[in-house]
């Protein structure tokens, strides 16, 4: 005789949405992932964010076909009561299928090799331009030059922390200590935990980090009632403070944005003295923090005047900070929503969420991915070489179910970026108390 099902309803799995109360369904399948969660490579927070939803969407984007060998020990014996599977994510899942059987997920190219030995290059000559020269200018060089190691070591970074770029495991992680905590003074650790949280709640005010740079930038009014972030745990206070630095926001971006580095810096440190549980070694961690943190300040002592050591950290900043800036390009001026993600509408959430960047393809190193930020979104193990080779495809998936595919050019992304900055800069305006108008005032306030 066949075995009778037990199912449970949608609303009944959305109580077990607590971290000590942890279920999801796969697949129409209930999984009690309570006590995986703090062993989850990600982190608990994807999960968290997603809890008491069915979550085979994310699920199918973030793991390898092994993974689902590994459910069954967390089956809960309960099925979803009408589990249904919208045309948009039956389309996705076979898409999905199809990369996977082609082997484009394993297919990684030379991609990694050749940037790791642009990085060591750029590093060497960096470093000997400095020791060497005696050329104020060629010592101007190597701070810019060490600004461009930095992208691409942060390109390394991003690449191995969404797939193993390497061999093996191992040797991946030392891959990430090396070229992320030793060469660019940025932790691996807190950079999976805030971008796992990014990729699943992409563009959620108050779910996804990368939006919640309060009190320099708010995109949305939104900001303006003062939200709770669920990543920091706090809430993003709007005060008088935070609604001058808003105000000017898209004057001070470009600016900011060269010294954002230090924020990187700080968080790096943050997290690691945090109880936060961590996919990776703290030690190993913390050895490749200090690491840097021994090698930079040594190299930029080695210049003759303490002027030339301001103008050298200044540029490896400021040419860093076009990274950062195309992190912002991706997300500021795309759909935003508050509440947490839902597992039902992740192809529709993703394609909202974010904008790709038209460019040729010698122009790839330059973007590091981030110019397919909607493929990557979609498929984010994907190796960046296969990711404009999968771009017709997903146009194509757009296309048919009416969803956004939104490309522009770099210079087009950055105004579009500006006038979003714009946008919630007058509004926070319009919140404050009237002041004394002087001519500077009339010319800022009229003309933005």
């Amino acid at each position: 005789m066949a075995e009778t099902r037990r199912y449970i309803t949608k609303e009944e799995l959305e109580k077990h949405n607590t971290a000590g109360d942890l279920w999801i369904s796969i697949q129409g399948k209930i999984y009690n992932v309570t006590y995986w969660a703090n062993d989850h490579p990600g982190g608990q927070l994807p999960l968290l964010s997603l809890a008491g939803q069915d979550v085979t969407d994310a699920f199918v984007a973030y793991h390898p076909g092994t993974a689902w060998k590994y459910l069954d020990k967390f089956f809960t014996g309960f099925y979803l009561k009408d589990y249904t599977v919208s045309e948009v994510s039956e389309d996705f899942r076979k898409l999905a299928a199809e990369f996977s059987k082609s082997g484009l997920f394993e297919k990684k190219g030379h991609v990694v090799f050749v940037t790791l030995c642009l990085v060591v290059m750029m590093f060497c000559l960096s470093v000997y331009g400095v020791l060497c020269s005696d050329s104020r200018s060629v010592r101007l060089v190597c701070g810019g030059l060490m600004g461009l190691m930095w992208i691409q070591s942060g390109w390394i970074g991003h690449d191995s922390g969404h797939y193993q770029v390497m061999s093996s495991r191992g040797f991946n992680c030392l891959v990430q200590i090396l070229s992320g905590n030793c060469l660019a003074g940025v932790g691996i650790g807190w950079w999976k935990c805030n971008h796992n949280a990014h990729h699943i709640a992409c563009n959620s005010l108050d779910y996804d980090p990368d939006l919640q740079h309060m009190p320099f930038f708010a995109v949305s009014s939104k900001f303006f009632s003062s939200i709770t972030s669920c990543f920091y745990d706090r809430k993003l206070n709007f005060d008088s403070v935070s609604r001058f630095l808003v105000s000017y926001q898209h004057w001070t971006f470009y600016p900011v944005m060269c010294l954002a580095r230090i924020n990187l810096f700080a968080q790096s440190f943050l997290i690691l003295l945090s109880k936060k549980k961590l996919s990776t070694n703290r030690g190993l961690e913390f050895l490749g923090l200090v690491v840097f943190w021994t090698w930079y300040p040594l190299l930029v002592s080695c210049l003759p005047s303490w002027g030339e050591r301001i103008i050298f950290v200044v540029a490896s900043f400021s040419v860093t900070g076009i990274q950062h800036v195309q992190f912002c390009l991706n997300h500021f001026s795309s759909s935003v929503y508050v509440g947490p993600p839902s597992g039902n509408n992740w192809f529709e959430k993703q394609t909202e969420g974010t904008l790709n960047i038209s460019c040729s393809p010698w122009m790839d190193w330059f973007h590091g991915g981030l110019q397919f930020q909607v493929e990557h979104h979609l498929f984010p193990r994907l190796p960046r070489c296969q990711l404009r080779r999968v771009s017709p495809f997903i146009r194509e998936l757009c296309k048919k179910h009416n969803l956004p595919y939104n490309m522009v050019s770099f210079w087009k992304a950055n105004a579009m970026t500006l006038e979003t900055l714009r946008t919630a800069a007058l509004q926070a305006r319009d919140l404050t108390n009237p002041v004394p108008k002087n001519l500077v005032w009339e010319a800022v306030n009229t003309h933005g």
